[in-house]
């Protein structure tokens, strides 16, 4: 008798935890709380055309990814909010938790993917060499770069200079500070070349029509692939990788691409 009533208890202690159990709220997840805000932060850098632009006069973001997170934001049913940041300082401020995901044009790396989630890629890219075009023949293979008295400029904290620093060894590497007007010192004669992403190449020589010419960007020298970087939550990873496979099917993906890139 003594066991059954053993039994009995223990079986009462079950359910009673069972149930209260069942009645805790489940733990909220970024999605929640973003939904909840009414605000998606999306860290971007602004010195990265045609992903993203910042107009110091107006303090506004433009681009193909200032689209693509207004396209979110609208799925989301939230504001999107832009948190300034710059390459050399990304990792940091994402770490911080300035931002709930970085955009514009951010490749996958991986020491990104160790402290983050990647979306599903939005682009296939790669580095490929932007100069002069009377120059163009001379820079066509990492060895023909590679080359005592090559002018090679970067810009700091990205994977323009990660590639760089990998690949040139007796080149000169020049640092220079400004993403944004670094094109216009290999127009002028102060750089020779820089080695990006291929969309930023062609972007690039239609700024500089007949000044600067992507190098077979058809063909770059390496291959990667661009998502959005987002905090590590698998609720928002799994709401943006269906708002872009949807965006893919529908064509609203390729309506903002073209605008940008064709």
């Amino acid at each position: 008798m003594t066991k059954i009533f053993s039994w009995i208890a223990a079986l009462c202690l079950v359910l009673t935890v069972s149930a209260a159990a069942a009645q805790q709220p489940a733990p909220t997840t970024r999605l929640d709380d973003i939904v909840k805000r009414g605000t998606l932060r999306v860290g971007m850098t602004g010195d990265y055309m045609p992903f993203t632009h910042f107009d110091k006069a107006t303090s506004q973001f433009t681009g193909f990814d200032v689209d693509m997170a207004e396209a979110l934001g609208k799925a989301l049913g939230v504001k999107v909010v832009y948190v300034k940041t710059s390459w050399p300082t990304l990792k940091t401020d994402f770490m911080s938790d300035a931002f709930d995901m970085a955009m514009g044009g951010v490749s996958i790396t991986l020491d990104r993917q160790k402290i983050g989630s990647f979306s599903a890629p939005v682009l296939e890219e790669g580095k490929t060499p932007i100069a002069r075009c009377a120059d163009k023949d001379k820079f066509q293979s990492l060895v023909d770069i590679d080359k005592p008295g090559t002018r090679v400029i970067v810009n700091p904290g990205g994977t323009n200079e990660r590639f760089a620093r990998q690949h040139i060894k007796s080149a000169n590497i020049q640092v220079y500070n400004d993403n944004v007007t670094i094109f216009d010192e290999i127009a002028k004669g102060n750089a020779d070349l820089m080695m990006t992403d291929a969309a930023e190449t062609r972007y690039q020589q239609k700024r500089h029509p007949g000044v600067l010419c992507a190098i077979h960007p058809d063909k770059p020298f390496d291959f990667a692939e661009k998502a959005y970087w987002l905090q590590r939550d698998v609720a928002l990873k799994a709401f943006v990788d269906q708002w872009l496979h949807i965006s893919m099917s529908t064509g609203a993906f390729k309506k903002i691409y073209s605008k940008w890139f064709e």
